[in-house]
Formats: structure tokens, sequence, C-alpha cells
């Protein structure tokens, strides 16, 4: 019998936040992972299955040396995720989350990629109040973010129909965990408020709420996904939605500190609420382990560390 190659899986922006846990995952899956990201893979002599192509992706030349023959999956994590700054530049947001997108799908195509994995977002359907977020609510992206993020799903729902590729656009609520030191996201606000003693700045009454999922449940999401051979849009989250203030009193009991907190004016493109169902994603056998004291009580010990 014929021994079975390990898959080769491209995972771009795998050298970011999500992406050092997914290549880790991979890898102890046996997986035979490239990534291409601005920065080498950290630690790589530690991981002799990852091979890096260090570029900007929107350079066509990385994309064609990223996306060798063979490759089996490839999941795509690259992108301008900042919802604030697309609106301020939504030219080079269209840049990087559509143009690239395009340019892997072709790739894909061109050799024959069986699976395409999109990390993309529930912003996708702008405000809906307080109502739940599904996988068949229509699209309607308040900002540059999530419009470029829906219509890159837009682009894999069409070549996974034409093509024969399994195409899978895996929607995240607010991911956080390890890792996020270098993030300017409110968790690593909050955790660097803790450690240096200073305030957070929290958007309007601190009222509206948020899905905060870890790491960690996202990268098994997204496995989960990949082995099921999911087709389609899927949302990642915690499934439970708290309000900042909340997530503010929690960091306070993991942190022991008081976090002072300043209300500012809300943003352009805010949404009040983001509450998810998870329901699909758990049919695929999708089971968050973390709830938010237990998450937090990973990310803290980074930043305090840092700290010292």
């Amino acid at each position: 019998m014929r021994a079975v190659s390990p898959p080769r899986v491209l995972v771009t922006g795998g050298s970011g936040f999500i992406g050092r846990r997914v290549v880790r995952a991979l890898l102890d899956d046996g997986a035979d992972v490239t990534v291409a990201d601005k920065r080498a893979f950290p630690g790589q002599a530690g991981h002799g299955g990852v091979r890096t192509v260090v570029g900007d992706l929107c350079d066509p030349s990385v994309v064609a040396e990223a996306v060798r023959p063979g490759t089996d999956a490839i999941v795509h994590l690259a992108a301008l995720t900042r919802v604030l700054p697309s609106v301020e530049d939504p030219v080079a947001t269209y840049r990087v989350n559509v143009d690239v997108t395009a340019a892997l799908l072709e790739q894909a195509r061109a050799h024959e990629v069986g699976t395409f994995l999109f990390a993309s977002t529930n912003a996708v359907t702008g405000d809906v109040g307080r109502a739940t977020i599904t996988e068949r609510i229509p699209l309607r992206p308040l900002t540059p973010y999530g419009a470029t993020k829906a219509a890159a799903e837009m682009l894999i729902s069409a070549y996974a129909s034409c093509y024969g590729m399994t195409g899978c656009s895996l929607r995240f609520s607010n991911v956080y965990g390890p890792g996020m030191q270098e993030k300017d996201s409110f968790v690593p606000r909050l955790m660097r408020a803790a450690r240096n003693g200073t305030r957070v700045e929290v958007y309007g009454d601190g009222t509206q709420v948020r899905d905060l999922v870890h790491v960690d449940d996202i990268v098994a999401g997204m496995l989960a996904a990949w082995r099921a051979g999911f087709s389609g849009p899927l949302i990642l989250g915690a499934g439970e939605s708290v309000s900042v203030n909340d997530i503010v009193d929690v960091a306070r009991r993991v942190t022991g500190c008081d976090i002072p907190v300043r209300h500012v004016a809300p943003k352009q493109g805010e949404m009040p609420a983001v509450i998810v169902d998870i329901a699909a994603a758990r049919a695929l056998g999708y089971a968050p382990a973390h709830d938010l004291k237990s998450g937090l009580a990973t990310v803290w010990p980074e930043f305090s560390e840092a700290g010292k």
C-alpha cells in the first residue's frame, strides 16, 4: 500500500496573530505548510515543515511563487482587517482584500487546488440591530472593509461553482487570544491599560454587545470546516455576546487591576450589536472551548510578563 502524502497547504498571512496558530495546528496534523506573508514565519528554524514566501501578495510574482503545483488547500488570512482605517483608505483596502483574493483564486484554478478557506467577517451583513446574525442574512456592509470581504465571498462562491473547488468563507466574530501584543483591538488595549495603570477608551456608553471568540476555537472551527468539505459561508464565534462594559469587568477580574474607563464618541462604522448563531458550525463538530474569563486568562500573562 502506498503511503499517503501529507496535504500541502498554503496559509497567507501565516506570520500574523491567527496565522501562527493555524500553521502550528496544521504542522501538528502533519501538513506540508507554505506561509506567504510580508514577514518570515517566526521560529521557522524550529518548524522544518514550513516553507516561507516573503513578499507582498499584491505582487503577482509573490502569488505565483506561493501557490505551487500540488497545493491541496489555501487558507487565505492575509488582509487589511481594521474597520475604521478602511473608511479612510478604501482603495488600499480593495486592493489587498479583493484583488489579492482574485489572484489567489485564479492560481487555485490553474493548479487545481481543491479547497479555498477564506477569513471573512460578520461585518458583511452590516447593522442588523440586535437581531441574531445567521449565514442567511442578506449582505449589506456598512464600510469598505465589510464590502471588500463581501466581494471576496462572492468571488469564492463563483469559483467554487464554476471550477469544482470547495470554497468556504469563515465569518469570524471578534478574535482574541495569545499573541496579540502587536494588535490594537480592544482586548490588547485592555491588557496594556491593566499593565500600565492607564485608562482605556470605550466608544459610547459601553452597552454595545460583541461576540468574542478565542483564537484556538477559530482554528478548531476552520479545521472542522476543511475536514467536512464545507462550502459556503460559515459563522465562527463564541455564540455568546457580551457588552463592552462586561468585557471590561471580566478583564478587571482576570488581571486584578482597576482599568479606568474613558467614554468617547462612537466612530463611524461601529455596529451597536454583534449576536451570532453558530448552529451551522456546531453541526460540523465545532464546540468553542473558552468562555470570556478563561480566554482572557490566556492573554494576560504575555502582557503582564512583558511589563516586568
